[in-house]
């Protein structure tokens, strides 16, 4: 498998869309955790376009507007039709005085303050916005952006964003959007699949933008959601196959799990993983980025990077040969899930 290589969104449907099986995520671009020179950017940018990855996706969130506003620089090189775009709506950016503006793990933002908004207006507001970021007449994926617990900080909050997007219009919105070919499939990009599940029952989606949540550490998805997205022809945008960085760096100090200081457990379960793989001669990161790949749901993946040699490697783990016997040994001592499908399978 290449990173290169186009995937169907979806298997059928009335506007086709093509993906890479390697995209680029575009959260580290808006400045995550420190500050990427515009240069540097547009660096990392051309090379993920130049390593063959024709998926981008960005938001309003990544750096309160600078990540869409670097993607639209790039565009303008790439040409819009060369690419496959999509962004988010929820969050709208208002100007703000210094000290209102919105605290987030992204450094020297715009000056904005966000509001979340999955009403009617709100969606439409906030896709407009981004069209004028991204300097473009249209996206091509519009996604309802963290309307999740991990967001919102608790079920009945997040239910209530759900109810926002359903009784408010926003649902209504994505689908007049689509029904007007200007954007040609909606979805929803969350942390958590329990919401998207949810999602599922209330309304007719083509894909998910799943962070964190289908890794060599979490399978959880595989005892219902996953299946459903199968059965209804959804396809998933495989974020953060990382978990945030632990999948990458392996079990060292200071390893990040979903954002935070990695907990003891999951310590020793990576460390376990890691000397599978070690026997195996093949490096942790490696196993991360291609397991996420053997689930048939999964159309791509989106692995962040910060420079142009983070997504050279990206792209060469992508395609390395990872044998078989490594995931019949992680099944063998429970470190996966036997069920869970694996490369050679799909």
């Amino acid at each position: 498998m290449r990173a290169s290589d186009p995937v169907a969104l979806r298997a059928s449907t009335a506007q086709p869309v093509t993906l890479t099986r390697m995209g680029f995520g575009g959260a580290p671009l808006g400045n995550l955790y420190r500050r990427v020179e515009e240069a540097d950017a547009q660096a990392t940018l051309q090379a993920a376009f130049d390593g063959g990855m024709r998926y981008f996706d960005t938001a309003p969130q990544y750096g309160l507007g600078l990540s869409e506003q670097r993607f639209g620089q790039a565009i303008r090189r790439f040409g819009r039709d060369a690419i496959t775009l999509s962004t988010k709506v929820g969050r709208l950016l208002e100007d703000c005085p210094p000290d209102a503006v919105t605290p987030t793990a992204f450094v020297d933002t715009p000056q904005k303050k966000i509001v979340y908004d999955y009403t009617y207006d709100g969606v439409m507001r906030s896709h407009e916005a981004s069209l004028a970021r991204l300097g473009v007449e249209r996206v091509d994926i519009l996604l309802v952006h963290d309307v999740d617990v991990f967001t919102h900080g608790s079920q009945e909050a997040s239910a209530a964003k759900v109810r926002e997007l359903f009784d408010g219009g926003g649902y209504r919105a994505l689908c007049e959007l689509k029904e007007a070919g200007q954007v040609r499939a909606i979805g929803a990009g969350v942390n958590e699949w329990q919401v998207c599940e949810r999602l599922l029952g209330l309304g007719d989606f083509d894909a998910f933008l799943l962070a964190g949540r289908y890794t060599l550490l979490e399978q959880e998805a595989l005892d219902s959601f996953l299946p459903l997205c199968v059965k209804r022809d959804v396809g998933i945008i495989l974020g953060g196959p990382y978990n945030s960085g632990i999948l990458a760096t392996g079990a060292i100090e200071g390893a990040r799990y979903n954002y935070e200081p990695a907990p003891a457990d999951i310590l020793e379960r990576v460390r376990r993983i890691e000397a599978v793989c070690a026997a195996h001669g093949v490096r942790l990161i490696e196993a991360a980025l291609q397991f996420v790949m053997g689930h048939p749901a999964v159309r791509t993946v989106i692995p962040g990077a910060m420079t142009p040699e983070e997504v050279q490697a990206n792209i060469a783990l992508f395609s390395r040969n990872v044998p078989a016997g490594l995931w019949s040994d992680l099944k063998g001592q429970n470190l996966i899930r036997p069920d869970a499908p694996t490369p050679e399978e799909n």
